[in-house]
């Protein structure tokens, strides 16, 4: 049977064009269809803007750490507009850049939607259909809302890019990664931060110790953080928004930002009409090589909801590629993923929390907190993190927790050593890089509790 495509991937995010350009390397021939930019969530409305947004919001902060080491500057006022066009300029110079990439490899490309019509055929929103011997499935994922009265005046990471103007007061809700990142961008940039979540302890999932800091350094840092808090209902009261949270407090706001979860984007694809089957959180279920259960239709990144981080999906999308099309079946490797939350303070983490780790096995905690030297000298009180969590039967570092400036650099080089299974003592040989932060890695010497 003849296909027009040996390659036929729906989206156009980090993931699907991964796959799309190393495929075509190949000799494959690839077409790919995206309905909206191209880049993706990491490019156009994640990663990238959020992490431009996190160095406006810091600058702040330098000024003043400046002045306390003899700089004669005076604070001036932060404009959204001018920062607002210059990070929307680059935005559309990465999405070039991704465009070309599929041009340079002659890729046909689709600025439409696409949806599958059966195993082999994928039907474009014009009606048009394209045949192909497999079809790759990389559409990502979609921040959700609950549903309560006024919910629909929420905005949404997605749109937080787009105000035309900054608010003076704020409220995020949530306690994820990304409502914590964006409490402190917010918070940096002036405007006057509330933060709801609902749970405990902003952070779930993550070192009990390490969240804890970023909690307390957060709210010392301005962010008003509410624990234990919910929204009950909205209304518009003039140009403001009204807020009732299930702590009985009721408050106005400039605007409200939910960040409550996201969701796989894979609603009216085709799925179900040819038995692709879907898990309880609307993912794409696949095996260890990223097929469905149709075999010539394969799914990577966001929309399978296994680890939820760009890399990840340029190496599922990779390793897609060497199965199907260079006969080598390769499963893509989700153990002991370094990451960075660029909360405020920044956190890197690599390997098992201290809870995860203890109810496995027995360990060591080796810990310290301290007052860096640079934030020290300028008169601040934030403290920072420095833990490792050991196995106490192989020696083998388990886990590498950073909340500090710069945690998620130093994550990736530590990643390093606990993906290659660095035990204790191969952290203790190392010769410390003095002074920094992180020479604390190499020279804590007793553990501070055991479990």
């Amino acid at each position: 049977m003849s296909f027009d495509y040996d390659l036929f991937v729906i989206g156009g995010g980090s993931g699907g064009v991964r796959a799309a350009r190393v495929a075509a390397q190949r000799g494959v021939k690839v077409a790919l269809a995206e309905e909206d930019r191209y880049g993706g969530t990491c490019v156009i409305r994640g990663c990238v803007p959020k992490k431009l947004m996190v160095f406006a919001s810091e600058y702040a902060g330098m000024v003043e750490d400046a002045q306390a080491y003899g700089w004669d500057l005076s604070p001036g006022s932060f404009d959204w507009d001018r920062f607002k066009t210059k990070l929307h300029a680059e935005l559309d110079r990465l999405e070039g850049i991704y465009r070309n990439i599929l041009k340079n490899n002659e890729i046909e490309t689709f600025d439409q939607r696409a949806k599958l019509a059966d195993a082999h055929t994928v039907e474009l929103a014009d009606g048009t259909r394209k045949t192909a011997k497999h079809i790759l499935i990389a559409t990502g994922g979609w921040p959700v809302t609950p549903e309560f009265p006024g919910s629909e005046l929420a905005i949404t990471s997605n749109e937080i890019f787009h105000l035309e103007k900054l608010p003076e007061t704020m409220l995020i809700v949530g306690g994820g990664y990304i409502a914590c990142e964006f409490a402190g961008i917010m918070n940096g940039l002036g405007v006057k931060t509330t933060q709801y979540y609902r749970g405990a302890q902003i952070l779930r999932g993550f070192d009990d110790e390490a969240r804890g800091l970023i909690s307390e350094e957060m709210c010392q840092a301005g962010v008003d953080l509410h624990l234990g808090t919910n929204v009950l209902e909205m209304r518009k009261e003039g140009d403001k928004i009204w807020v009732k949270a299930t702590n009985g407090d009721e408050n106005l706001f400039d605007q409200v930002m939910f960040a409550t979860g996201r969701a796989p984007n894979a609603d009216g694809l085709g799925l179900e009409e040819l038995g692709i089957e879907r898990d309880r959180a609307g993912a794409i279920v696949v095996d260890q090589y990223s097929q469905t259960g149709v075999p010539s239709v394969y799914a990577v990144g966001d929309v399978t909801n296994r680890v939820n981080l760009t890399p990840v999906a340029i190496r599922e999308g990779m390793a897609f590629v060497e199965t199907v099309f260079a006969g080598n079946p390769t499963s893509p490797d989700h153990e002991l993923i370094p990451t960075a939350i660029f909360t405020q303070p920044e956190m890197g983490t690599v390997g098992l929390s201290e809870e995860a780790a203890a109810e496995q096995e027995e360990i060591e905690v080796y810990a310290t907190s301290f007052k860096p030297m640079q934030q020290a000298f300028a008169g601040w009180a934030q403290r920072v993190l420095m833990k490792l969590i050991v196995s106490k039967a192989t020696r083998k570092v388990l886990g590498c927790h950073i909340v500090a400036p710069g945690a998620g650099e130093m994550i990736q080089l530590a990643g390093i050593a606990v993906k290659m299974g660095a035990t204790k003592e191969d952290f203790d040989r190392t010769v410390a890089v003095h002074p920094t932060m992180s020479e604390e890695l190499v020279t804590m010497k007793t553990p501070v509790r055991t479990a």
